[in-house]
């Protein structure tokens, strides 16, 4: 086969592989990293808990409402966010909030798309209902080399599905502010301030959370809008009402707010077969 056939057919590949594939690979790649790197305990119950209970659930929603059997992913996908993030020491717990997580797909909908990201939701619920879940910021650590690692990761996927802005402005947004309150007006030092913006917990939201492209504004100017505020109500939230994990309940918080945005900017619906 000639050279230049070849470079066309493996461009062709490239362009047909689904980023969530990607998405799944980096999301498992980060339980192995900590598991191996960062000593977690081995909760392999969970993780099979976690994982099989997504995908029943989504194929019964599926089945139910007359819809292709063709989001599994999306669901794998929830299930290794919520082993990445959530904590329980009840398997019914972690059950209950991955089938709330892909019920909310399916029940909570607004102008074709769900309106909380799966995950998010998922983790919420239980936090408010069980009082036997919690999120562990402080399980990943802090470092530059995280950010590397998380950041060169999730731009393979973000760049193709068009959702940089939505991570980049959310970033800025948080990061600025609390450069001001850290550096210029408490006068702490700059380790204090990285250790901040460089926690595990907190780059996987920013990289693989708010970055849904599902329940994301379609418009590039309403996703700015929307990162915007989610980065002022995350920074008032973790230094004035001092909660850890405080962009998980911004997101919350602001994710109806999408729906309003979708109309007043009008764009294109994201689509992952697209």
């Amino acid at each position: 086969m000639p050279y230049s056939s070849t470079l066309s057919l493996s461009h062709s590949d490239r362009k047909s592989l689904d980023p969530r594939d990607f998405q799944i690979v980096f999301l498992a790649s980060f339980l192995l990293y900590g598991i191996i790197a960062l000593d977690w305990a081995v909760e392999w119950d969970k993780y099979v808990v976690l994982l099989v209970t997504a995908v029943v659930v989504q194929l019964g929603f599926e089945k139910a409402f007359a819809k292709s059997k063709s989001s599994w992913k999306s669901a794998v996908i929830t299930a290794l966010g919520l082993s990445l993030l959530l904590k329980s020491g009840e398997l019914w717990v972690l059950a209950l909030a991955i089938t709330l997580a892909i019920a909310s797909k399916f029940l909570l909908r607004m102008d074709g798309k769900h309106v909380f990201n799966p995950g998010n939701f998922g983790i919420v619920a239980v936090l408010l209902l069980t009082g036997e879940a919690w999120v562990s910021p402080g399980q990943w650590g802090s470092g530059i080399m995280l950010l590397l690692f998380f950041g060169s990761a999730a731009a393979m996927v973000l760049l193709r599905v068009g959702r940089i802005d939505t991570c980049l402005t959310f970033l800025i947004t948080y990061g600025v502010l609390e450069y001001i309150r850290t550096i210029l007006y408490l006068g702490w030092t700059h380790d204090v301030f990285f250790h901040k913006m460089c926690n595990g917990s907190f780059l996987l939201f920013t990289f693989f959370m708010i970055t849904d492209p599902v329940t994301t504004p379609n418009a590039p100017k309403a996703r700015i809008l929307w990162a915007v505020t989610i980065g002022g109500l995350a920074f008032f939230l973790s230094n004035w009402m001092y909660i850890s994990t405080a962009p998980i309940w911004a997101l919350i918080i602001v994710a109806p707010l999408t729906a309003v945005l979708d109309r007043k900017f009008k764009h294109q619906l994201f689509q992952w077969n697209r």
